[in-house]
């Protein structure tokens, strides 16, 4: 048997280590199903506590000295081939249980050693019994099987109906050689029901623990892309900005020049101070500590540096708390080392002149945006583009820039530079004889204006009362004006340049006609007199009527002309609607349509009551005489300077024709008689120089009622034959008239002007003149 056993190619050959015996062996016992004794090392291989490393090798063969017990159903076991099945030991089946009382009701059993029999002998070795006591284990274990391979009642055996075996609970397959089949017998373990197969095979819990580590490590490392690659940007970005600190970068504003480029006003270097609220620990104690440098009470910086929301839902992190102010004070400031107090560099507007030209330049906030004059009407373009310096900062109070983190300076872009027409030096001396005459005359306000003939450029405007731009907060409202422009009064004789142009023009009358008239003159319900009253039936000249301002001839002259063409004359000329010279709030001034005159306006309206003008729109009426006859809008604006330094000049002022230059010289003559020794206005001509001009005394308007006082004005040119430069003065006093008020005032200025641009005398004398035909 045991030849034919080692010749079965199914048996896996192995070495197996000869281990002396301990007891002598008992009679061997052959045969089918047949049992031996073996030594203490074949014991081992049956006891798992006794299994060696190289007895768990390769799976075990039969062996004819250890022949295994079958457990078969049916009659006597025939030889059998024994397999190693790759699983784990069958659990044996007590005495008595179910399942052996299963498989003894089915028929005979073969006996099959059990673990627990070999267990009994190997426990005497090793507990060194003597051989009488080995010997009886081993008989005891022979014992329990029967010659013919039956089972005894003390004989384990499966449920399954497979015998355990003798070597580590390893069960033996089995084949029947008589009797019906067990159910299961022959098919494959994988075709097996459940409860004959193993239910949790390392395989598979290998495979399963393998599957589900592959899945997490799947979710772990998708998890990890989403956030590298998809989210990671997003979440890289939110990061960076909780740590992310800006400042704005103050961009120069442009500065403000006088036609030959000298500087009226200008942006210099200065520091803000700021407050990050979300640093200030004590808004209180650190209010109280910022009032001394600041010169800012406790009250206004406490709001700004409380905790607060903005609209948008975010922590405000940014106040204001002073701008434009100088190094000392910013040094003060940094000395305290209060937290979430900080100071940046900052633009402060410089006007160098004071006073010079404010009325005309303006102000600007503490923001560097414009409040008044130019600054306001060209603030957009004298404004530059604030940079932004974007830098990482740390967390704690210090809230410091980062050596080598996000740092981004986006460079501020400066304002673009307004050249104007504005002549610095005759603007200061304007100013400077303006402000004489009117302390003088005690006047309310006045008002000087400097036009160059034919271009129509303001060389020169000034306004009475003033004030200094650096400190524009401590002066009145009405000190802060420009008068020429914003100021409306009913002008007086001045105004009758509209009756003669449009009469002249129109061939109502020429250069050498007179007029008939008496000492006064009723239209509707109002009677009108002359200063100079003259007899009924007096004929008066051209001349005559300008040099004695006559109010009775001035009327009867718009009485001929009509109401639709002095109205007409009214707009050509300017009146009614903004000159457009570049200040902001200049008032276009009244005048009414015919159809709304009164009975009186007929009267009123020809000699300069009843309309309502500026002082630079009566002086750029005077221009268009002395431009013979073509009206030219004024302006400030010569010229803007990009920061690139390129110069764009300021477009071309709007002009439109009014009179024939044969008409306006013959006016402009006409009007010498006004300065003549026999005139209204003498106190205005200047020895040497031909003077052409106008003298009024009218009134000002306020909420509907005439103001107390009289509204003294003179306008003129010069030289007369050939003029240049045309200015014009109002003055708003209790007690005087344009001859006695404006006209010295005029006189000065003229005189200065020509001195200044070097005009020569024309070197002709003014015509005699006469004022009444005989």
């Amino acid at each position: 048997m045991a030849g034919e056993r080692d010749r079965d190619p199914r048996r896996v050959p192995r070495r197996v280590q000869e281990v002396p015996e301990i007891a002598p062996r008992g009679p061997r016992r052959t045969g089918a199903g047949g049992t031996g004794r073996g030594g203490i090392s074949e014991a081992r291989a049956y006891t798992p506590r006794g299994r060696t490393v190289r007895e768990t090798g390769p799976a075990r063969s039969s062996d004819s000295d250890r022949p295994a017990l079958r457990l078969v159903a049916g009659g006597p076991a025939e030889p059998s081939t024994v397999e190693e099945p790759r699983t784990p030991r069958a659990r044996s089946t007590a005495p008595g249980t179910a399942a052996s009382r299963k498989t003894a009701a089915s028929g005979p059993l073969t006996a099959v050693p059990g673990a627990d029999d070999f267990d009994d002998f190997a426990g005497a070795s090793r507990r060194g019994g003597s051989a009488r006591e080995k010997t009886a284990a081993r008989e005891k274990t022979a014992g329990r099987a029967t010659s013919g391979g039956r089972a005894t009642s003390g004989g384990r055996a499966t449920s399954g109906g497979r015998a355990t075996s003798a070597g580590g609970g390893r069960p033996a397959a089995v084949k029947a050689s008589t009797g019906p089949k067990p159910p299961n017998a022959g098919k494959p373990a994988a075709t097996r029901p459940a409860k004959s197969r193993r239910l949790f095979s390392p395989s598979k819990r290998l495979r399963a623990g393998t599957a589900i580590l592959l899945l997490v490590f799947v979710v772990l490392a998708g998890r990890m892309v989403q956030l590298q690659l998809t989210d990671g940007r997003a979440y890289a970005a939110q990061g960076l900005k909780d740590r992310l600190k800006s400042v704005s970068i103050s961009a120069p504003r442009g500065s403000i020049l006088d036609r030959d480029g000298n500087v009226l006003a200008q942006s210099v270097d200065a520091y803000y101070v700021y407050a990050d609220p979300t640093q200030v620990k004590n808004p209180l104690s650190t209010a109280t500590a910022l009032r001394t440098p600041l010169g800012i009470p406790v009250s206004q910086l406490l709001p700004l540096l409380s905790s607060k929301v903005r609209p948008s839902g975010e922590p405000d992190q940014f106040e204001y708390l002073a701008r434009g102010v100088s190094s000392a004070t910013e040094q003060q400031v940094r000395a305290l080392d209060l937290p979430g107090i900080q100071t940046a560099p900052d633009q402060k507007r410089d006007d160098p002149g004071g006073e010079l030209a404010a009325n005309l330049i303006g102000f600007t906030g503490a923001d560097m945006h414009g409040l008044g004059g130019l600054e306001a009407a060209y603030d957009k373009v004298l404004s530059g583009t604030d940079g932004k310096h974007t830098f990482e900062v740390g967390n704690g109070d210090l809230m410091t820039q980062l050596p080598g983190g996000y740092d981004e300076t986006n460079p501020a872009r400066p304002g673009t530079t307004l050249q104007l027409t504005i002549d610095r030096d005759l603007q200061y001396e304007i100013q400077q004889m303006l402000y004489e005459h009117m302390s003088k005359a005690k006047a309310d306000w006045g008002a000087a204006i400097v036009m160059k003939v034919g271009t129509g450029e303001i060389l020169a405007q000034a306004s009475y009362p003033t004030f200094d731009v650096q400190q524009w907060q401590q002066s009145p409202t009405a000190s802060r004006i420009d008068a020429a422009t914003q100021v409306t009064v009913d002008a007086g004789s001045v105004a009758k340049i509209i009756t003669f142009t449009g009469a002249l023009q129109e061939g109502v009358i020429t250069p050498n006609s007179t007029v008939t008239i008496g000492p006064t003159i009723k239209k509707g319900d109002t009677t009108f007199r002359d200063t100079h009253p003259l007899p009924s039936g007096t004929k008066i000249t051209l001349p005559g009527i300008l040099g004695y301002s006559s109010n009775v001839g001035t009327i009867t002259v718009a009485s001929e002309l009509g109401a639709e063409k002095l109205y007409e004359y009214q707009k050509l000329l300017g009146f009614g609607q903004p000159t457009g010279e570049g200040l902001p709030g200049e008032s276009g001034g009244l005048v009414q349509p015919p159809s709304r005159w009164s009975g009186s306006s007929y009267g009123s309206i020809p000699i300069g009551m009843g309309i309502s003008v500026t002082p630079l729109q009566m002086t750029a009426a005077y221009q268009t005489l002395a431009n013979n006859g073509v009206y030219v809008s004024p302006h400030l604006i010569k010229a803007e300077i990009t920061p690139d330094g390129k110069t764009i000049p300021a477009a071309a002022p709007e002009s439109h024709f009014v009179l024939s230059p044969q008409n306006a010289q013959a006016l402009r003559t006409a009007f010498e008689a006004v300065t003549s020794p026999d005139g209204t206005g003498h106190s205005a001509a200047i020895t040497g120089y031909r003077v052409s001009g106008k003298t009024g005394t009218g009134l000002q308007v306020k909420d509907g009622k005439y103001e107390p006082g009289t509204v003294a004005s003179f306008v003129g040119m010069a030289p007369a034959d050939n003029p240049q430069y045309v200015i014009g003065v109002f003055t708003h006093v209790p007690v005087g008239s344009g001859g006695g008020t404006a006209g010295p005032t005029f006189h000065d200025m003229m005189t200065f002007t020509l001195q200044h641009f070097q005009v020569p005398p024309t070197g002709t004398k003014a015509p005699k003149f006469r004022f009444t035909a005989k």
